[in-house]
């Protein structure tokens, strides 16, 4: 196999890299545009008589729906992409996104057909969810499938850059509609632009994806024509349950990278300490351009050094810094920026997951195993975390920051024992397996 030497990356490499990270952003721009338009949603695609609680709670219960239909989506396109090509499934992902969302912005309100709208925008959602789904799982199977054994870290660590890229975009599309356009003209046309500016560039990275080539590790599989003859899912439950289990786990601590340090602490610290939204959101932006840099960082230090080593020395990071930014920010509000620039970075420690994960699992079930194990537990765990912090954050000012350090802890513990189940130190050697060797 190929892909088991310890080769430098080519330019066939830095090409499917690119393009890769590209669509990945593009994508992940697209479904999360929607949580900085919310608010505007709300009132055009709801009655203008309902209360304001309940038109906030559809609003974002539609936004829930996207990620209920992750696992769903995650696990049908992972089916197809370990029986016909991982490919296929990578570029059908973008379609599925990028059309759903120039839908939406060119979509009819409440106002002029009614209670269609809001169940229009929850069909638009929920393709978008099935999307994500496989967008994720099936972007890091297609790249560490493209490079040697020694880079799948980076591979890994760029394309979740890509995919945290996206997040910024939506906060900086966000912040230029607002600055550009009053309230009245947001509320009238200005909330369209990000998403049809979002849908037409989602076409053109699928076009782009055209380009790039089926991963080596299927063609060969093809070629000995060894795929997977059962279906896929129920031969990755038999045989690696333990792996599914170990690989959640580890998608905790992501999600509460996440969801905790770089999607809430904004509104945590205006809640908290009356910090400005404005202040907030230049710290979001140097968060998330360090979440960037440390996940590709993460990934060249995983490529190196051992898998647990690296783990535990950026989780300590990742635990210290959130406390500074927390107890920093309490004691005085000018830390914020700073504090949270440092957060984010350590945050890219969550490279670890999709690295764990690619190696977790033989070949011929590889996009299922990592599409299950990742949606099923951000699907669990990112319903839990906000309930959870919000129950320690009344104990506690500090209990975000708690829990970022219980389920950090979580995610060292997951890397000793995925080392424990591949029977050897946790290096997180990409092997090569039997149907491909």
């Amino acid at each position: 196999m190929s892909e088991a030497t310890s080769r430098p990356l080519n330019r066939g490499d830095a090409k499917t890299l690119a393009l890769a990270s590209l669509g990945g952003a593009l994508e992940f721009y697209d479904f999360i545009i929607y949580v900085f338009f919310a608010g505007v949603v709300g009132k055009l695609f709801f009655p203008a008589d309902m209360p304001e609680w309940l038109e906030q709670l559809n609003t974002f219960g539609i936004f829930a729906a996207g990620y209920l239909a992750r696992p769903l989506g995650g696990i049908i396109m992972a089916h197809f992409g370990d029986k016909t090509g991982r490919k296929r499934m990578f570029t059908l992902s973008i379609f599925l996104m990028a059309l759903p969302t120039l839908l939406i912005g060119a979509m009819p309100t409440f106002a002029s057909i009614g209670y269609a709208a809001p169940v229009l925008l929850l069909v638009m959602r929920l393709c978008q969810g099935a999307a994500i789904g496989g967008e994720a799982p099936g972007a890091w199977v297609f790249v560490a499938e493209h490079v040697s054994v020694k880079r799948v870290g980076l591979a890994c660590g760029l394309l979740t850059g890509g995919l945290t890229g996206g997040i910024l975009l939506g906060s900086l599309m966000s912040t230029a509609i607002n600055s550009i356009y009053a309230p009245e003209e947001v509320m009238a046309f200005g909330w369209r632009i990000p998403f049809l500016v979002g849908g037409v560039f989602g076409v053109i990275a699928m076009y782009l994806r055209r380009y790039l080539e089926e991963t080596p590790v299927f063609e060969e599989m093809r070629k000995r024509q060894s795929l997977v003859s059962r279906l896929p899912l129920g031969q990755m439950l038999r045989g690696h349950t333990p792996a599914v289990l170990v690989g959640m786990l580890a998608t905790w601590t992501l999600t509460a990278g996440i969801v905790v340090v770089i999607l809430s602490t904004p509104v945590l610290m205006q809640r908290l300490h009356h910090i400005p939204p404005v202040t907030t959101l230049i710290g979001s932006v140097c968060a998330t351009i360090t979440l960037t840099i440390g996940v590709v960082g993460t990934g060249m230090l995983l490529d190196r050094f051992n898998m647990l080593k690296v783990v535990t020395l950026g989780s300590i990071g990742l635990i210290a810094s959130t406390y500074w930014l927390y107890i920093g920010t309490a004691s005085n509000p000018a830390m914020l920026i700073p504090a949270y620039t440092v957060a984010g970075l350590f945050v890219g420690i969550i490279n670890f997951v999709p690295v764990q994960l690619v190696r977790s699992f033989p070949s011929s079930v590889r996009f299922t195993g990592v599409s299950f194990t990742y949606n099923v537990a951000y699907a669990i765990f990112g319903g839990i975390t906000p309930l959870a912090m919000q129950f320690m954050l009344k104990a506690n000012p500090l209990g975000p920051a708690h829990y970022v350090a219980i389920t950090t802890v979580i995610g060292v513990v997951a890397t000793v024992l995925h080392g424990v189940l591949h029977r050897s130190k946790p290096t997180g050697h990409f092997e090569a397996h039997p149907e491909v060797a």
